[in-house]
């Protein structure tokens, strides 16, 4: 009798749930991008709008000059989160991202609500970060001379009837991404050059700029607490809020099928994109909250206010036009991760398969863009997004909850298995991800508890409806 090996083993696991099999079976995406590639698509979809957006306002109002130390823990656990993706990556691959890694390890409903989180994430933020795009080019026009009227510029609810400018760029990277994902990749990797340039000149500036005493009081809000109005301040809070500003990297692990030699590519990708704008963002943080006092922060393009306040209205013009690049790159990330999500899950039957076809020419499924495209134009043009970014962020912290529980589940059920890399802090290290992603949901306000849990009931209403029914594993209870 032939002893199977380990691998063949858990392949023909996954085989049964159809994971890997459809992955490796049924790929008529094209394998492009290499490990640089994907650590530009990263940086492409982290740094953007919380950079150059989100920073001032969190330190305006949840954590003062200590949003240094904000942005260093939300980067521990998102760092926690993306050697669980790196190790499930190596090991398993699969378009899809968290989904196709609680498919293969955990079953079908856990992943099913996995991918619904991250279609919150990826979907809304396109929109959101459209309309901070639209309000960077209006900024820029009104510069030139000229502004745009009312009904242009604004949505219904804002007084106006459309945002034009948001919807234009939604439609402009839909086009973008049908043509083909290496056509994309190139002008990714362009505006990441372009927009770190623009981090560097704004670094160099603020260096001879410091004033120390903006840095006092250091911790404002202290570590938690509550403002008069009774919403979460401090660190922790802070930490909650700027977790945003991360949201992009789990986007390079849903172009496993694009990749060439995803077991050794997609790591380096994750690692690197996440290192580098860690880095970004503390140094950036840190120099902003010392050019001005941190409560005069809370404008729409702080990095731009604090050069004009410090008497460079010259660099003020830069930076505006290099954060206009930033936030086109984090749309056009999340906009691809978005419809490879949708992709992974419509090949498995959880949603309608035919969304899954492949245009045979650009090896794109150009079904899936063009109808993200649609529905995110609409809500970018035609409704004003609050608050959005605390919803994003719960969940894809659930997300990154049950990647890290992925991965102690597979390390005890599969330990022999094959793993080009292994998360260097071992089982301890995914538990420790997962709880302080589970801490960092406790800390964002009951609304968007209310709201997400909302989200997932009507997730768990089309998974028990159409999803459960229609899915690859139904296949064989209803032969």
């Amino acid at each position: 009798m032939v002893k199977s090996s380990p691998k063949s083993s858990f392949v023909k696991s996954l085989s049964r749930t159809k994971k890997i099999g459809a992955a490796e079976k049924g790929n008529n995406l094209k394998r492009v991008l290499g490990g640089f590639d994907l650590t530009l698509l990263g940086i492409g979809g982290i740094i953007g709008t919380g950079i150059f957006v989100l920073t001032g306002i969190a330190a305006a109002n949840q954590a003062g000059p200590a949003l240094i130390i904000s942005f260093i823990l939300a980067g521990a656990i998102c760092a926690l989160a993306a050697l669980a993706y790196a190790e499930l990556a190596s090991a398993i691959g699969g378009s899809g991202s968290a989904y196709s890694y609680a498919y293969a390890t955990i079953g079908e409903l856990v992943a099913w609500i996995i991918g619904w989180d991250l279609l919150l994430e990826y979907v809304l933020a396109v929109p959101t970060v459209s309309i901070g795009w639209s309000g960077y080019v209006q900024n820029i026009l009104q510069n030139l001379g000229f502004t745009l009227p009312d009904y242009l510029a604004k949505s219904w609810r804002e007084g106006g009837f459309i945002n034009l400018p948001a919807v234009l760029i939604v439609l402009a990277i839909m086009m973008l991404l049908n043509s083909g994902v290496k056509h994309s990749a190139r002008l990714n990797g362009g505006i990441v050059f372009i927009k770190l340039l623009v981090i560097v000149l704004f670094i160099v500036i603020a260096l001879f700029h410091i004033d120390a005493a903006n840095w006092h009081p250091f911790m404002p809000y202290g570590w938690f607490g509550h403002d008069a109005q009774g919403l979460p301040v401090g660190i922790i809070p802070g930490a909650a809020i700027v977790f945003f500003s991360y949201i992009g990297f789990d986007a390079v692990s849903t172009a496993a099928n694009e990749t060439k030699n995803p077991q050794r590519n997609m790591p380096i990708g994750i690692l690197c994109s996440l290192a580098v704008c860690t880095v970004a963002y503390i140094i950036v943080t840190a120099l902003l909250t010392s050019l001005v006092p941190y409560k005069e922060l809370g404008v729409a393009a702080p990095v731009a206010y604090a050069l004009q306040k410090i008497g460079l209205p010259w660099a003020a013009s830069v930076i505006s036009i290099g954060a206009l690049a930033g936030i086109t790159s984090v749309i056009l990330v999340m906009f691809y991760g978005a419809t490879r999500l949708i992709y992974a899950i419509a090949r498995d039957g959880l949603l309608p398969v035919g969304l899954s076809a492949v245009n045979p020419k650009a090896k794109v499924p150009r079904i899936i863009i063009t109808g993200v495209g649609i529905i995110a134009a609409l809500i970018a043009g035609f409704f004003p997004l609050t608050e959005l970014s605390e919803l994003i962020n719960i969940g894809t912290l659930a997300a990154f909850l049950l990647v890290c529980l992925s991965v102690v589940l597979l390390r005890l059920t599969h330990p022999t298995l094959p793993r080009p890399f292994k998360n260097p802090l071992g089982i301890a290290g995914s538990v420790l991800g997962a709880v302080a992603s589970f801490a960092l949901m406790l800390a964002l306000p009951a609304l968007t508890w209310w709201r997400f849990a909302m989200w997932l009931l009507l997730g768990l209403v089309i998974y028990f409806a159409y999803g459960r029914y229609n899915s690859q594993l139904a296949k064989p209870r209803k032969q």
